[in-house]
C-alpha cells in the first residue's frame, strides 16, 4: 500500500489513497480492531464485517448526540475494549464524528482511524481531527480535536451511494475550490456529477486533491486560530439553518455559500457571486431556500465562531481567495435581514 503521511501538532496521520477495505488487516492486528458504523453501512457492507467486532448505531444526524455516545461506550465495555483496542469508524460524517469523540474520551484515549464511505466524509468530515456531537439544534457544540492514526480511501465504496449523496458531497468540494483553488473551480465548471461518477480515476484524483487541500490547511492551524477558519465558508449561515430547516449538510452549506457570496459582494466587492451560484446549481445543489432569519440569527449567537460581540465570518475576495473578517453581530444581523 502507498501512503502519504502528514505531521500534525501531536500526531502523524497516514493517508492511504486508492486502496481497499481489506487492507485494514495489514494496518491493525485483527484482534485489536473494533468497528463502528451505522445501520445503513452495516447492511450495505455486511460481508466485509463478517467475523469482526462491530458496533452499529442508528443512521442520521439526529443520533449524533450524548445518548449514542453512552450506548457505544457501554458496548465497548461489553466487548472488553481496553487501551490496546483500535476503533475504526466506517461511514459518513456522523460515524466519523462519533468514533473520534468516543475514542478520545474512552479510557482517556485509545487509537482510532477512519474508512470514509461518502464523498462528504472523504473530502471533509473525516479530515482535520474535529470530533463532536450535537446538543439539541446546536451542531458540534461539544467535542474534541484529536487526529486519527489513519484514513483509508476505498473509492469503490462510493458505488452504492445514491445520487443525492453524490450531490451532497460536492458542496464541500465546491467550497474548497472557492476558498483555495481557482484552477479546481474552473475544472468543476467543466464537469458534472454524472461525469465524475462514470470516471473512477478522475473521481479518485479529485478526492485526493481535496483531502490534501483541507489537510494542509489544518496542518497550518490545527486548533483553528487563523487560517483553518477559512474552511467554515458557507457553514456559519449553513449551520444556522441546517437543523431547523431539516436540510442535509451539503444543501445547507450550498445555501450558506450563496448567502456568504452575497455578503462578500457587499463587504469585499466580490464580483463572482453569480459564477459561484451557477456552479452550485450545476451540481444539483440548492441555491436558495426560505428560512426564518430571526431564528437563524438566534442560532448564530450560540455559534462557536462567535468572539464576544463579533462573528468570525468567511468572505470571498475572488474565486480561490477567501478571508476571515470579524463582523459585529449587530451588523451581521442587519446584513442577513437584507439578503
Amino acid at each position: 500500500m502507498k501512503k502519504t503521511s502528514l505531521q500534525f501538532t501531536t500526531k502523524k496521520v497516514d493517508y492511504y489513497f486508492d486502496t481497499s477495505f481489506a487492507d485494514l488487516d495489514l494496518l491493525i492486528p485483527k484482534e485489536q480492531q473494533i468497528f463502528i458504523t451505522d445501520e445503513n453501512v452495516s447492511q450495505s457492507l455486511a460481508p466485509k464485517f463478517k467475523g469482526r467486532k462491530l458496533i452499529t448505531v442508528p443512521a442520521g444526524e439526529a443520533h449524533k448526540n450524548q445518548s449514542t455516545v453512552d450506548s457505544i461506550i457501554h458496548q465497548l465495555m461489553d466487548l472488553g475494549a481496553d487501551r490496546q483496542s483500535f476503533l475504526i469508524g466506517v461511514g459518513g460524517g456522523v460515524v466519523t464524528d462519533l468514533t473520534g469523540y468516543v475514542a478520545t474520551v474512552y479510557m482517556r484515549g485509545i487509537r482510532f482511524g477512519f474508512v470514509p464511505t461518502t464523498i462528504l466524509a472523504m473530502v471533509d468530515a473525516s479530515i482535520g481531527g474535529k470530533n463532536g456531537i450535537d446538543v439539541g439544534a446546536y451542531k458540534n457544540l461539544v467535542g474534541t480535536i484529536q487526529q486519527p492514526a489513519f484514513l483509508l480511501y476505498d473509492v469503490s465504496l462510493l458505488k452504492s451511494l445514491p445520487t443525492e449523496e453524490w450531490v451532497n458531497g460536492f458542496a464541500e468540494i465546491i467550497k474548497h475550490a472557492a476558498i483555495r483553488d481557482a484552477k479546481m473551480f474552473s475544472e468543476l465548471e467543466n464537469g458534472s456529477v454524472p461525469k465524475y461518477r462514470r470516471d473512477k480515476a478522475m473521481m479518485s484524483a479529485l478526492i485526493r486533491r481535496n483531502a490534501l487541500l483541507k489537510s494542509k490547511v489544518v496542518q497550518g492551524d490545527e486548533f483553528e486560530k487563523s487560517i483553518r477558519r477559512l474552511l467554515n465558508f458557507g457553514h456559519t449561515i449553513g449551520h444556522a439553518i441546517e437543523t431547523n430547516n431539516m436540510l442535509s449538510h451539503g444543501h445547507a452549506v450550498a445555501i450558506g455559500m450563496v448567502e456568504a457570496a452575497k455578503l462578500s459582494g457587499t463587504l469585499k466587492k466580490f464580483k463572482d457571486a453569480g459564477r459561484l451560484t451557477a456552479l452550485i446549481d450545476r451540481y444539483g445543489l440548492p441555491t436558495e431556500a426560505y428560512y426564518d432569519k430571526i431564528q437563524a440569527i438566534a442560532m448564530l449567537r450560540m455559534d462557536k465562531k462567535k468572539v464576544n460581540t463579533s462573528m468570525n465570518f468567511v468572505l470571498l475576495e475572488k474565486i480561490g481567495k477567501a478571508v476571515v473578517e470579524p463582523i459585529p453581530l449587530d451588523t451581521l444581523e442587519e446584513l442577513i435581514k437584507q439578503l
